[in-house]
């Protein structure tokens, strides 16, 4: 069993486990999150080669789009 922070709070998987992996159980589409681990951003191709582990320190934000659109 390993302990790590997931967005400020605890969380234990079985063993390390790779970021993809992580991000298909939660059912998030990687194509639409931003990921920092353990401080440093996560480029999307490089999702494959993160795997969390023991005391990491994860932030996972879910991009979302709107907002207003310009005044003419």
């Amino acid at each position: 069993m390993i302990s790590l922070q997931i967005n400020g709070k605890p969380v234990e998987l079985e063993q390390p486990t790779p970021l993809p992996d992580y991000l298909t159980k939660l059912g998030v589409d990687p194509r639409a999150v931003a990921v920092e681990h353990n401080g440093e951003i996560v480029e999307r191709s490089s999702y494959a080669s993160v795997t969390l582990s023991d005391g990491d320190r994860v932030e996972i934000v879910r991009m979302v789009g709107g907002g207003r659109a310009p005044l003419p």
